[in-house]
């Protein structure tokens, strides 16, 4: 049976107008993101059928067009719909860090920094700048790929931290293994750019190892 025909109160867009959008469920709240079901199955069951293939929301939101798109009711359109989601969820969370008062403690970043970095196939080193009272300035992807020295040029940070006008930098990358335990290349290259960026008197605050669950700090455990 389609949405329109159910009784009201248990339609997913207008439960969430009455009663906010912590009451639906992951399949009703992916329903009101796909519009519509298909062949017969409500958009409520095609969020659930999505949520069975790939295993919960999180698979679903980190698989790719292609996989998406291979399951029954699903298409380009759709998945950019999910994505587009996620990327609002991403920038609404780096605009709270942007418009608050400042950092006062470079882990607080940390929850923005795991939504951006965990699920990603490859290494990614991202840098956050901060002015003189640690506000968050902007956030900048540096560079993919294999996070040692040959792939992370200090000069390029330097020039970006520069360019900013920043007076502090938070380094992250996450590692796709899921296990965020520093290793002695992430220890190496976070002295060298903390060398080079305290020549132009700027701080690094800490180095954050985004893992599958977790967010190790750098500064916690006595490396910076």
């Amino acid at each position: 049976m389609a949405i329109r025909n159910w009784p009201e109160h248990e339609r997913p867009r207008e439960k969430l107008l009455r009663q906010g959008c912590h009451s639906l469920s992951d399949a009703e709240l992916l329903a009101v993101l796909l519009g519509s079901g298909c062949h017969g199955t409500s958009a409520v069951g095609l969020g659930r059928s999505l949520l069975g293939h790939f295993g919960g929301l999180r698979p679903l939101m980190s698989a790719n067009r292609q996989e998406v798109c291979l399951v029954t009711g699903m298409g380009p359109a759709r998945y950019a719909n999910l994505q587009a989601a996620l990327e609002l969820s991403r920038r609404h969370h780096l605009e709270r860090l942007q418009r608050g008062p400042g950092l006062s403690d470079p882990t607080e970043a940390g929850g923005f920094l795991q939504a951006s970095l965990r699920d990603l196939g490859h290494e990614l080193f991202v840098c956050l700048f901060l002015d003189n009272r640690h506000r968050v300035i902007c956030y900048e992807p540096l560079f993919r790929g294999t996070i040692d020295g040959a792939t992370v040029h200090p000069r390029e940070v330097v020039r970006q931290a520069l360019a900013c006008d920043a007076a502090a930098v938070i380094l992250a990358h996450n590692h796709p293994s899921g296990v965020a335990e520093p290793s002695d290349a992430d220890c190496r290259i976070t002295r060298r750019l903390a060398d080079a960026l305290a020549l132009v008197d700027i701080r690094v605050l800490d180095h954050l190892i985004v893992g599958d669950g977790d967010c190790v700090s750098l500064a916690q455990r006595g490396l910076i």
